[in-house]
This record gives C-alpha cells, sequence and structure tokens, in this order.
C-alpha cells in the first residue's frame, strides 16, 4: 500500500495549493502588570478578506494589531501572517499598520515622504500613493506638519498601501475624520484592497460604517474572543425572536437554545437566540442585521464563544514555534 502524500506545507501549514491564512492566532496572550489584556485568543483569517476587528475601549484590539505588526511580544501563545511568524522578515515586508496616530515626520514634503517609503519597500507602487494623494488635493511639496488632519490621514494611507501589503492592519486611524471625508478614504481603502489583493482588518467603534463593507468578523470582549467567522455564517447562526410582554419567559425557557440578549419595548419582548432547532412560528423568526448582532454581542458579555469553522485556528506544530 502506497503511504499518503502530505497535503500540506512544512512552512506554512496551509493545505498544499490553497494560500496560508492572512492572520492566525494560537493562544495568543498579551500581560502588562496591571493584568491581561488579550489572552489565550485563537483564530484564523482566510486571505482576501475584509475583517471588522470590534469591540469596547479596552477589550484588546489594539493589542491584538500591535502583536500582529510585531510592535509588541505575546506573553503566550503565537501569531502567524501568511503562514510565517509576525517576527520574522517576511510577514514584517508584506504587512502595513496604521493607527490612530500616524507615525509621520511632520519635516518631510509629501514627496519626500513618498519617496522614503519607495526606498524602505520593494514592492512599492508609486502609482498608487501618487493617486491617493492626487484624489485630495495634496501639495507634493507641502509639509507634512502642516497638513489638515485629514491630509495627515491621506499620506499616511498613501505609505501603506503604496506598500501594496498582503495584509493592513488598520486601528482607527480614520477615527479623527468628518463623515465625508471618511467615507471618501473608506472608498480609496476598498478600491486599493481589491486591486491588489490585500486582507484588511479594520479596527472601528462605528458598528454602520462596518456593514456592506467587512465579509469577516472578529468580536473582541474583556481580551477573549467572543465571535469569529465568516460575516453571512455569524448571521446565520442567529434568529431574532419576539413575543409579546406577557409571554416573555417563553423566549428564556426555549429548549436548547442559546439565548444572547432579551430587551423589552412597546409592549414586546424581543430575544437574539442561537438556535439549535425549530424555532415556533409565533416568535417571527428572523435574521437579524450585522448591527443588531454586535450590538446585542457587545451589550452582553456571559455568552459562550462562537468560532466559526471558517475562523478555527489549527494546532501549531512545535517546528512551527521555533520558525
Amino acid at each position: 500500500m502506497k503511504k499518503s502524500r502530505t497535503t500540506t506545507d512544512p512552512t506554512t501549514g496551509a493545505l498544499r495549493g490553497t494560500p496560508p491564512p492572512a492572520l492566525e492566532a494560537v493562544g495568543l496572550g498579551r500581560r502588562y502588570k496591571r493584568g491581561w489584556a488579550l489572552r489565550d485568543c485563537s483564530f484564523r483569517l482566510p486571505a482576501g478578506r475584509i475583517c471588522a476587528l470590534v469591540g469596547p475601549n479596552g477589550a484588546g484590539k489594539t493589542t491584538l494589531l500591535s502583536l500582529a505588526a510585531d510592535l509588541l511580544e505575546p506573553s503566550t501563545g503565537t501569531v502567524r501572517l501568511g503562514g510565517h511568524a509576525a517576527r520574522s522578515a517576511e510577514a514584517r515586508q508584506h504587512t502595513a499598520f496604521l493607527s490612530q496616530e500616524k507615525a509621520l515626520y511632520p519635516r518631510f514634503r509629501v514627496s519626500e515622504t513618498l519617496r522614503m517609503g519607495r526606498e524602505l519597500n520593494p514592492t512599492w507602487h508609486q502609482e498608487t500613493a501618487e493617486r491617493i494623494i492626487a484624489a485630495g488635493d495634496v501639495p507634493m511639496d507641502a509639509r507634512v506638519g502642516t497638513l489638515s488632519g485629514g491630509q495627515r490621514t491621506r499620506v499616511a494611507f498613501a505609505l501603506a498601501l503604496g506598500k501594496r501589503p498582503r495584509l493592513l492592519l488598520l486601528d482607527e486611524p480614520m477615527a479623527d475624520l468628518d463623515p465625508l471625508v471618511r467615507r471618501q478614504m473608506m472608498d480609496t481603502l476598498m478600491a486599493a484592497a481589491v486591486q491588489h489583493g490585500s486582507t484588511v482588518v479594520m479596527s472601528s467603534h462605528l458598528v454602520s460604517e462596518l456593514e456592506g463593507v467587512c465579509d469577516f468578523l472578529v468580536l473582541i470582549g474583556n481580551g477573549t474572543v467572543r465571535l469569529a467567522g465568516d460575516v453571512d455564517e455569524l448571521i446565520s447562526a442567529h434568529r431574532t425572536v419576539s413575543v409579546p410582554d406577557a409571554q416573555a419567559a417563553r423566549l428564556v425557557n426555549l429548549p436548547g437554545q442559546t439565548t444572547v440578549e432579551t430587551r423589552s419595548e412597546a409592549g414586546r419582548t424581543t430575544a437574539l437566540i442561537r438556535p439549535r432547532g425549530p424555532l415556533p412560528a409565533d416568535t417571527d423568526p428572523t435574521l437579524p442585521t450585522l448591527e443588531d448582532l454586535l450590538l446585542a454581542h457587545l451589550r452582553t458579555d456571559d455568552v459562550p464563544p462562537l468560532i466559526t469553522a471558517t475562523a478555527t485556528a489549527r494546532p501549531v506544530s512545535h517546528h512551527e514555534v521555533k520558525a
């Protein structure tokens, strides 16, 4: 009998012929003196996705992005980008990170900033960077320190996207922009991601902004992953049900279901649940919107986590831990 050949790449761990996950965390944790900011974080993000990273302030979102960007060392676990350790030269070369601070040299002219990007990045695409600058009417000879907040954000995006990263990590870099400029930058980001096939992880507090843009979701609460997976899969795993307030006990006692949240308004009690079987027709079961799903989970922190098969991280071998 012939021995079956291995179907995985020994370096990246991905199935042969398929791209490795853009980002994969296994048992990832970071501890500070005051306690754990992130603990036992495990999930995988397939390549080519636009991922919303959601959670309340202090949930661990910035810590997760900083670990992925190799700005922090993990206290426990591993994080790999495209099958490579986050600290590796391969991962750093193909990853771009943007935060609210937008680390730019204020005395550099815009043209000098782009030249720096070209000299530091072998995959630099000058046309992409210049197009982003031109779309905002930013003068190439202006010093960065004299630009408005929106113009500086555009320069920072030009640097990040001009690199043509395989993975773009965004820690709310557009938080200080007005809604119109924010929408313009979001359109620019999406167009560049599609053009270059980039995977994007986007931390945001504006839930309404994410619907229709992101196709993958990671929700963090109290330093742990509470939801992770394809947006459509996560929505399909939930139902919104509703009954008159006098029958509210029925929603609490639905057999075999996990109740995420129950709320009462205008004489009716509504619950978000994870059904494990048929639901009574008179409870009017419907699919929740992404916004309703997120808000319910953000308001509740004692629901069992849900990590879909698409987002489930695989065990890390001894070889990979050393890689």
